[in-house]
């Protein structure tokens, strides 16, 4: 009786640690990143990621989201001299999703980011799952080094 007591106590263990680790990031949290605008309807229909490093590029992103909203979103603004900004288009969803961004590997000339995506919980039970188009616009400190993306599950 003690013995599968001790067995059942283990094994919960362990399968908390399981699910520990499948939240945890793939890589190292990235220094000074911050989330400058999120929304869930974009017209951007498949994923794809962009490094924005002018206003100009920024402000032609925001009139293709803008197209079908009256009023728009208003355009960030954001220092080019000093930041660079990071856009992650996460295309068609069912149901709600975020990106989590993490560093997988820096070198002199390249810094990798991967992007999981993830789903968001959701109260109550949920039988048809809405389509989302969501975007992510995050900046961060210039750096003179390529970024390049690494989509990381679905």
């Amino acid at each position: 009786m003690i013995r599968s007591l001790l067995f059942i106590s283990f094994v919960c263990l362990l399968s908390c640690k399981a699910q520990k680790k499948e939240n945890a990031p793939v890589g190292e949290q990235i220094a000074d990143m911050v989330l400058v605008d999120h929304d869930d309807f974009s017209n951007i229909e498949v994923y794809e990621t962009r490094v924005i490093r002018d206003a100009k590029s920024l402000r032609k992103f925001y009139s293709e989201v803008n197209k079908t909203r009256k009023p728009g979103l208003p355009v960030p603004i954001i220092d080019f001299s000093k930041e660079t900004v990071v856009l992650v288009c996460l295309g068609e969803q069912k149901g709600k999703k975020t990106a989590r961004l993490s560093k997988i590997k820096e070198t002199d000339n390249e810094v990798s980011i991967a992007v999981e995506i993830l789903d968001e919980e959701q109260q109550g039970e949920i039988t048809i799952q809405p389509l989302y188009f969501p975007f992510y616009l995050y900046k961060m400190p210039l750096i003179d080094k390529t970024i390049a993306f690494q989509k990381v599950g679905k």
